[in-house]
């Protein structure tokens, strides 16, 4: 039988298109405002939503946060995971088989190593690439974490790896994902990649085991921003566009060789907010030539700037007291993404994370450098720092790593 508050959701949501914005006009250039609070509009009536950006911030990095913000306050435990985690692609992610299928339960606990990774595919045939891969850290007291990009150039021992014939090598990281891809006979997995790409990270940082992981759509992530109305967020510097026309449409190729030609979309520097295929668009730049000069590095620094963002426009008013608008982009959020928690679920980990706030989100930069330069690059390499950084990670000793050592700050502003 659906309970009263379950049917109150449904009812909330049922009257589809009225209030809110649509979420597709936002244009960069336009500086917009956030109520980072989550009040509910003019004289101070508290909203039955107001206790919802106290839930998970952290889980925002890889969008499942919107998956569990409804829970506690309209709806009830089961009745969000019918509704929401059921739109959640799921996989055997890790090849133990836990994929979510095993009995419920709620005990997820600290320390957490959480590996996000961002594709995007371009036809069903073609082995994936792993564009984006971010590790989320959580200390045992699971009230704070830390995120740090693996460089997707860097260049690493791949294990041998049977299920798809692979038999190891040397070679970029992001590649691993597409030699785990293979399956004889059928068309490329990118669960069974992500396998392979998880044993290739563990070995390159000495984590013994990720607890969780997370494959996000690109495309679904440009719906999901759409779907919260756009995001502000901080340029740090003028950013011009390698493929999109100032109208979003994307570039023409150069017929007189490689890249593209005509007018380019231009991000300035400043507060700005940004549409969904902006907000895309704006996290791939990594060219100097393009206002980018760090490269990799400086496209890993505004990956993270745009997850700080994100977790400031999903939890402010606009967002959190229009049920209508929630649900889209709750929805939009689950049909982007393959998650696997070894057993426990999105919501599982919601709870486990309930403690952390937005400002207790660590983003750290690893250093590193090119291996070869012009047409004998290799890839990237990183510097001993990094290995005393994975091993306070392995210790449980980040906070003092941090004190000692701020280079390792990525700034948000």
């Amino acid at each position: 039988m659906t309970s009263p508050r379950a049917r109150r959701m449904e009812l909330l949501v049922g009257k589809a298109g009225k209030g809110g914005r649509d979420g597709k006009g936002g244009t960069a250039g336009k500086t917009g405002t956030v109520d980072k609070a989550g009040r509910a509009g003019k004289g101070g009536k508290r909203s039955i939503w107001s206790g919802v950006p106290r839930w998970a911030r952290a889980c925002t990095i890889f969008g499942v946060v919107l998956l569990m913000l409804s829970g506690a306050v309209l709806v009830g435990y089961e009745t969000l995971l019918s509704r929401y985690e059921g739109s959640v692609g799921k996989a055997d992610l890790f090849g133990d088989k836990a994929a979510g299928a095993q009995e419920r339960k709620s005990n997820v606990k600290g320390p957490l190593n959480i590996l996000l990774v961002g594709i995007d595919p371009r036809d069903a045939k073609t082995p994936p690439l792993a564009d984006s891969i971010m590790v989320l850290h959580v200390p045992e007291s699971l009230d704070r974490a830390y995120i740090f990009s693996v460089p997707r150039d860097l260049y690493v021992d791949i294990p041998k790896f049977d299920k798809a014939g692979y038999r190891g090598g040397s070679g970029k990281i992001n590649g691993a994902m597409s030699h785990g891809s293979i399956v004889e006979g059928k068309n490329p997995s990118a669960a069974q990649g992500f396998e392979l790409l998880a044993k290739t990270v563990q070995k390159a940082t000495g984590i013994s085991r990720f607890d969780a992981g997370a494959i996000i759509n690109f495309s679904g992530f440009q719906k999901i921003v759409d779907a919260m109305g756009g995001v502000d967020m901080y340029i740090e510097r003028e950013v011009r566009s390698e493929h999109r026309e100032p109208n979003g449409k994307h570039r023409k190729g150069n017929p007189y060789g490689e890249g593209y030609i005509g007018p380019q979309a231009v991000y300035k520097k400043g507060n700005q907010h940004l549409s969904g295929w902006q907000a895309l668009d704006y996290v791939r730049q990594r060219y100097p030539k393009n206002g980018v000069p760090d490269a990799d590095y400086g496209r890993q620094r505004h990956q993270q700037q745009f997850i700080k963002a994100m977790i400031s426009q999903a939890f402010s008013a606009d967002v959190v007291t229009n049920p209508i608008k929630l649900d889209r982009v709750i929805r939009a959020a689950g049909q982007s993404l393959t998650f696997n928690g070894r057993g426990n679920s999105v919501v599982d980990f919601a709870i486990a994370l309930k403690g952390i706030r937005s400002e207790n989100v660590e983003l750290i930069k690893l250093p590193g450098e090119g291996i070869g330069t012009g047409n004998g690059y290799r890839g990237e390499r990183l510097l001993p720092a990094a290995d005393d950084f994975f091993a306070a990670l392995k210790n449980e000793q980040l906070d003092a790593f941090m004190l000692e050592h701020p280079e390792f700050r990525n700034k948000v502003k």
